[in-house]
């Protein structure tokens, strides 16, 4: 496998500024000026893993952090149970094996002083089997015989799928969401399989939780339904771009073909709304490192800048910054020496200040010089 060289010319800028890194408030972002980090708490300890997160918090905030994305923190259900923890047993309560509510309310607290905002995964589409919803049987979908089913050609056997004809499961999804909001104080939501979930459900949520006075919202969809934006939604996953990428480093394509799909994802969005840019996640690090993807770690930091310079939308999953080079199986405890590798941390740290000091990088009319070795722009 080759790695292309992908350069990138910026022009104009004083590249060399030895500024320190800024004290924020406590303001959530516009969606365009984003740099999320996604916390995975099982990666953090084995128990009380809310306080470790809270340990490494200034860490986050020094990459360059504005937004703390946390993996469903709720309670996971036993009953044909993976244990994964996009199966929900309580909408309203916390995973033991992380904390209580209230400590979850304090990282939230700790996250605000430090100038970072926090959404939270929402699983919206499917519950776990032992969920208390069960006792209203007609929340879920069901086969002809009347069976509650999982999600239709998943294979996700541990999850029962929900019936959004039910008004009534609905109005109790939309409040335990604002549950979180208004007792807890969390930003806004990363909504889970967004794909798979009706839009005028999604509509009527969205509208619902931002007339919650006083607290502005980040909506975060994994999905790329156009129709999440006219949902309400703030950001949506730029899948095509990931498998551009793919595409250029890994099967050798003309490096400009990522002005093409940069062109495809961004030219019906209107203003202010955002594809969420990365090379990894909790379901792509299951599968494969960046730096094992990518060729190496100067691959993988290549493949990082492009997918964040370009247009923005940037996206650290926790153990990149540490160019952690194995998969992480996000169903269990997997350590991290977040010590390790202090030269990449320093280049992380180094690539989003320039990201968030010089808007121009990712912002306003973009001017391509398309060629097939080289990524110029």
């Amino acid at each position: 496998m080759r790695i292309r060289n992908v350069l990138f010319s910026i022009g104009l800028l004083p590249l060399l500024c030895a500024c320190g890194a800024k004290q924020q408030s406590y303001t959530l972002p516009a969606p365009e000026d984003v740099v999320m980090y996604q916390v995975n708490p099982r990666v953090f300890a084995p128990v009380a893993s809310f306080d470790a997160v809270g340990n490494y918090l200034d860490s986050i905030r020094q990459l360059g952090v504005n937004v703390v994305w946390f993996m469903p923190i709720n309670e996971v259900g036993k009953e044909k149970s993976v244990n994964s923890p996009y199966c929900v047993k309580d909408y309203k309560s916390v995973n033991p094996e992380f904390g209580t509510v209230e400590e979850f309310k304090r990282l939230v607290d700790r996250c605000h002083e430090k100038g970072l905002s926090v959404i939270i995964d929402w699983v919206a589409n499917h519950t776990s089997w032992d969920n208390a919803w069960m006792e209203h049987k007609d929340w879920y979908t069901q086969d002809d015989n009347g069976n509650v089913v999982s999600p239709a050609n998943t294979g996700w056997d541990d999850v029962a799928d929900l019936n959004f004809d039910n008004q009534e499961m609905r109005l109790a999804m939309i409040d335990a969401m604002k549950f979180w909001v208004s007792n807890i104080g969390v930003d806004g939501f990363r909504c889970d399989a967004a794909d798979f979930v009706p839009y005028d459900f999604w509509k009527q949520a969205l509208d619902s939780l931002r007339a919650i006075p006083g607290h502005p919202l980040l909506m975060l969809a994994e999905g790329k339904r156009k129709d999440h934006f006219t949902a309400g939604f703030d950001m949506n996953y730029a899948w095509d771009f990931l498998e551009g990428t793919r595409e250029v480093f890994r099967k050798d394509s003309c490096a400009f073909l990522l002005f093409d799909v940069d062109r495809m994802e961004y030219d019906s969005l209107s203003s202010g709304k955002v594809k969420l840019r990365f090379t990894t996640n909790h379901d792509e690090m299951v599968k494969m490192s960046p730096v094992r993807e990518f060729g190496n770690e100067r691959g993988a930091m290549a493949a990082f800048v492009l997918s964040t310079y370009l247009h923005g939308g940037a996206l650290i999953y926790g153990s990149q910054e540490v160019g952690y080079q194995e998969p992480i199986d996000f169903f269990r405890y997997c350590p991290i020496d977040w010590h390790s590798n202090p030269a990449l941390r320093a280049e992380f740290k180094m690539l989003m200040r320039l990201y968030n000091e010089y808007p121009a990088i990712r912002k306003g009319e973009l001017k391509t010089y398309p060629d097939c070795n080289v990524l110029v722009f």
